[in-house]
Order: C-alpha cells, then sequence, then structure tokens
C-alpha cells in the first residue's frame, strides 16, 4: 500500500479558503509522502472544487493533466440592469477565441494571450445574480471574463463574486474527495489495516493518463526508456489509432499497463504501422523506476561518440 500512494493520484475537492499549494502541501503531509503537486491553480477565498494531486513519483506525470480544459459554475453579479436577452447576445460574443490579459493578482506574467471559450451558459439569474457554467481552456481566469463580459454589456460592469471548477478535462467533482474524508481513510489503513476506501480515493497514476494516446511496448524495451531513450518501432507491440505528431503527448505502458514514460510523438499512428525502424516516440518524463523491469537492451555507436539506445524485437505491431 505504501508504494501505492508513492505512485498515486487523487482528485482533492479543495474548499474556499486554503490556496491550491497549501491543499497539496496538506495531502502530502497526512499521507506521509516526501512530495506531492497539484495541476491547475485554485485561487484562495471564493474558489473551490475539483483540484488534481499527484502523489509522490507520479508528479513526473503531471504534464499530462497541465492543459486539459476546465468547467466552471460562476456566480456573477451586474452592476446595473440587463435584460436576459442582450445578456446571452454577450455571452455568445465571448465564446470563441478571445483575447485576455490576466489580472494583477496572478501567478503568471501579465502579457495579451489568446484564450480558448468552449461554451458559455447561463443557467439561472435571480436580479443582479448570474449563474454561468464555463467550459475554458486551461489558463483562463474566470475574474477577468466576468470583468470583460460586465464591459461589453454597455459599461454595465459585473464581478465574480464564487467560482466552482467542476471539471478538470475528464475529471469530474463526481470523483473527488474532501480532505477529512481522505484523511480518514489514511487512518482507518494506518491503524487497522483496512485499504478498500483509501484504495477507492487514491488511484493509480495510470489513472492520470487515460485520456492520452497510448503506445504499449515489449517487456525488452522497457529498461531502455526507463533509462530515457527514445522510443523505436521495432520496441512497440501495440498502439491507439488517435496518436499526432507534432506536440502531441503519449502515454507509454508495459503490456500489464503500467505507466513507463511520457513523451512526445515523431511519427502518427498509420506511420508507425507502416514503419520497420525510427524513432516513433522522443521520452520527454520517466514515471517508472530504473531496473523495474530486466536490461534487455544494448548499445551501439552510431558514429560521433554518440550512442543510441536499441530496444530488442522487431515483430509486428497491433493498432487498437
Amino acid at each position: 500500500m505504501d508504494l501505492y500512494l508513492k505512485y498515486g493520484f487523487v482528485v482533492i475537492d479543495k474548499p474556499r479558503g486554503p490556496t491550491s499549494h497549501e491543499v497539496a502541501a496538506w495531502v502530502k503531509k497526512m499521507l506521509n509522502l516526501d512530495k506531492a503537486g497539484h495541476s491547475g491553480t485554485l485561487d484562495p477565498g471564493g474558489v473551490s472544487g475539483v483540484l488534481p494531486i499527484a502523489l509522490g513519483e507520479s508528479t513526473k506525470a503531471i504534464p499530462a493533466i497541465n492543459t486539459l480544459d476546465k468547467e466552471y459554475i460562476m456566480v456573477m453579479k451586474l452592476h446595473g440592469d440587463v435584460d436576459d436577452e442582450k445578456l446571452r447576445a454577450v455571452l455568445r460574443e465571448f465564446t470563441g477565441a478571445i483575447y485576455q490579459r490576466p489580472p494583477l493578482r496572478s501567478a503568471v506574467k501579465r502579457q495579451l494571450r489568446i484564450k480558448h471559450v468552449y461554451e458559455l451558459e447561463l443557467l439561472e439569474r435571480d436580479g443582479k445574480y448570474v449563474l454561468i457554467r464555463m467550459n475554458v481552456e486551461s489558463g483562463t481566469y474566470a475574474r477577468k471574463l466576468a470583468y470583460d463580459i460586465g464591459e461589453v454589456l454597455g459599461g454595465v460592469g459585473a464581478n465574480m463574486r464564487e467560482l466552482r471548477r467542476t471539471r478538470v478535462g475528464c475529471f469530474t467533482e463526481k470523483e473527488a474527495v474532501t480532505l477529512q474524508d481522505l484523511k480518514d481513510a489514511y487512518m482507518l489503513y494506518r491503524d487497522y489495516g483496512v485499504e478498500d476506501l483509501l484504495r477507492t480515493y487514491v488511484k493509480p497514476v495510470e489513472y492520470m493518463v487515460r485520456h492520452l494516446p497510448k503506445v504499449w511496448i515489449r517487456d525488452s524495451a522497457v529498461d531502455a526508456v526507463c533509462h530515457g531513450a527514445a522510443l523505436a518501432v521495432p520496441g512497440i507491440a501495440k498502439l491507439t489509432n488517435n496518436i499526432n505528431k507534432g506536440g502531441s503527448l503519449v502515454a507509454i505502458m508495459t503490456l500489464k499497463n503500467e505507466l513507463v514514460a511520457l513523451g512526445y510523438a515523431e511519427m502518427t499512428s498509420d506511420e508507425i504501422m507502416r514503419a520497420q525502424r525510427g524513432i516513433a516516440v522522443k521520452t520527454t518524463r520517466v514515471v517508472m523506476k530504473k531496473g523495474t523491469y530486466p536490461p534487455m537492451w544494448k548499445r551501439r555507436n552510431t558514429g560521433g561518440g554518440k550512442a543510441e539506445e536499441k530496444p530488442q524485437g522487431s515483430e509486428g505491431k497491433s493498432q487498437q
């Protein structure tokens, strides 16, 4: 169970008040781990909701969830009178690519950026208070979006009063656990050896990459990838059909569905299927510990004093 936690992942229902960094630090201390990291900062104060936290060695896989789109429920207060029809029209104007400059109190440089708003839905209204569901690109500031909406409403003005994040990519508030429930589950394991509840809340690191395109590699190639080697075509046993090169992040898995590493695709799925050799995925983040699988690879000199890792195995591949 200790090893399971070291490679674990948990979706926390962050309460209003503490910062995301504080919540991650509490989880680390609570589960007696060396490190824990969160994805997608939530402001303290009036902001709550889904906060994915990687535990221990799983922090190496955080790039897999850093850029996922987000869904929020926002309470916005209008500073003047606006009819529903005009409000809906302005919300439609803010759907799509928008320019946004981060607010003064932000963790990033205040420069003009283009962000994508996929959906803005007016759920409910009570006088000057408006309930809005937002589906937006990662890095979009809801507080600034509310302010800009108020400006476009003929200078009426608006501000965000409360915000709850209900989804990060494929991770929703339905699976989020409170800090207290997580603490109770850990105490149940520590004091009585009952693991079931803790395993329900804490998922394995493979859960973090369930949305990514995947390649499954032969046992003979695992240790080479664990040493940082790029994944060559002969080392691939099977793959998903949604791999695209040019920045596509790929999860490299063993045939037992264990996460080995993350990497960027150098070929598409079709190209990998047709190729006999060449680099398919450039390894960027290794998650699995070296030596977990026996070393079954060798080095060969390619000239210029640079060694190339060459996984063994050159049988055919299957596409899922």
